[in-house]
């Protein structure tokens, strides 16, 4: 009876750990699905204050299927990266960077900035 035990045990050992690999190799692929849209800016902190009239928003973005900077659609490139120039208006600027998955969910980003021409 103990070498049947033991059989049953190392069966039960291996099912296990088939099982336990099998569900984390499928979180590892589908990890990008269940975390949702990201968005990174690589530019100036929110709440700067510039001197240069032209601004350059640039950032990147995965796991997106839409992307808008103040609703109007922007494109990023094959590495998900996006630069787009904006003209501020002298005083407070405030921008919105809104990126939308295919299920649905939304990131929003906010930039402030205070241009200053003096």
């Amino acid at each position: 009876m103990t070498g049947q035990s033991g059989k049953t045990i190392v069966k039960i050992s291996i099912i296990v750990l088939v099982v336990t690999a099998i569900a984390g190799y499928s979180y590892f692929q589908s990890r990008n699905l269940i975390r949702g849209p990201l968005v990174s800016l690589s530019m100036l902190p929110t709440g700067s204050t510039v001197a240069s009239a032209l601004v350059a928003v640039k950032g990147t973005a995965s796991n997106i299927s839409f992307i808008s900077l103040n609703d109007r659609q922007i494109f990023v490139d094959k590495d998900g990266k996006f630069n787009e120039e904006l003209l501020l208006s002298p005083g407070y600027n405030m921008w919105t960077i809104q990126a939308k998955d295919k299920f649905g969910r939304i990131v929003t980003k906010k930039i402030e900035l205070v241009f200053n021409k003096n």
